[in-house]
């Protein structure tokens, strides 16, 4: 699982955040709890003195052991005032969480890393930064999702001469619904999502990102031209910036556990997209990371346009789903 470093920096930064908020309140809630009952204030500063007397017991030279009456003393003192304190917030209908700061998340202490793994507190954060972002990119709405997709909009007759698309889709919607819900042990890793314009492919891709998202891994959306360009400028850079940006926008095309790649075809028939789409793909295949292209050309145009290494890739171990019928953007 590989987040845009982006996203995980403004997920670190919302993290921060709620804590400063936390602390916030916590410290606000003190000052009123103190101001209610002055002793509580008291107790929490002889709390603070018997920490001070062990510590002073352990660098002030004179062995003590740990079970010697000096430690045994200062012990007792702490309980007896913790007993008090816990007596005095239950009369301030106060819980010790509440003053003591108790981390939300106990696995990683609101640090956001758990045994030196992002913990899931930090990857729910991810998430929803990264469906902002898709959000914005592939103009999500609220209710894009496989459970509210709509089966009537596509025309229930035979188009030229074969089956009616509402049956076609029925099953290409099943086949999507159940390569994002089975992410990423669905039996293809990559799909082709071919056909006419308006017929919902960015759609689906859309509800395919959305659901991939909220399983926690990173997905990553852009149009082919804007990725093939961004491939192309790592040799094209003009100065040690650029180039910098142009790797950086790269690895996350490559890197990312779900890439889907939109309008393959509409971009210059030039010899660089070419290159950097045999790249994509031969990359993300070695990687075993999952594709979803979306184009409107099939898998035998794509071949006569890249060339046949394309070609017999995309052929081999992409499942093609076709989209026809009329441009539901006309009806």
């Amino acid at each position: 699982m590989s987040y845009d470093p982006t996203v995980i920096q403004t997920a670190l930064v919302r993290l921060d955040r709620r804590r400063d908020i936390r602390d916030r309140r916590r410290f606000q809630l003190q000052r009123e709890l103190y101001v209610q009952n002055p002793r509580l204030r008291e107790v929490d500063a002889a709390l603070r003195g018997t920490m001070a007397d062990l510590a002073l017991l352990a660098v002030g030279g004179k062995p003590v052991q740990a079970d010697g009456p000096e430690i045994a003393a200062i012990r007792a003192r702490s309980e007896e005032l913790q007993k008090e304190r816990i007596h005095l917030l239950a009369e301030l209908e106060c819980s010790p969480d509440e003053l003591d700061g108790a981390p939300a998340c106990p696995h990683c202490g609101d640090t956001g890393w758990a045994e030196g793994e992002m913990c899931v507190c930090l990857k729910k954060l991810c998430a929803e930064e990264q469906l902002k972002a898709l959000t914005a990119a592939m103009h999500l709405t609220e209710d894009q999702d496989f459970d509210r997709l709509r089966l009537d909009v596509y025309s229930d007759r035979s188009w030229n001469g074969d089956r009616a698309p509402r049956e076609t889709m029925r099953r290409v919607i099943a086949a999507c619904e159940s390569y994002a819900r089975q992410f990423p042990n669905f039996e293809s890793k990559n799909l082709l999502l071919s056909g006419s314009t308006g017929l919902g492919k960015t759609y689906l891709s859309g509800c395919i990102a959305r659901e991939v998202t909220c399983r926690g891994f990173s997905v990553m959306y852009d149009t082919a031209g804007s990725i093939f360009d961004a491939l192309a400028a790592r040799r094209f850079a003009r100065d040690p910036e650029e180039e910098r940006q142009a790797r950086k926008a790269a690895r996350r095309y490559l890197g990312c556990d779900l890439l889907i790649l939109d309008d393959l075809g509409s971009e210059q028939d030039l010899p660089s997209a070419r290159s950097s789409l045999y790249e994509l793909v031969n990359s993300r295949l070695q990687a075993a990371r999952h594709t979803i292209i979306s184009s409107n050309l099939s898998t035998q145009e794509i071949g006569s346009r890249y060339g046949a290494q394309i070609g017999s890739r995309v052929a081999g171990l992409y499942w093609e789903l076709t989209f026809y019928g009329n441009d539901l953007r006309l009806s």
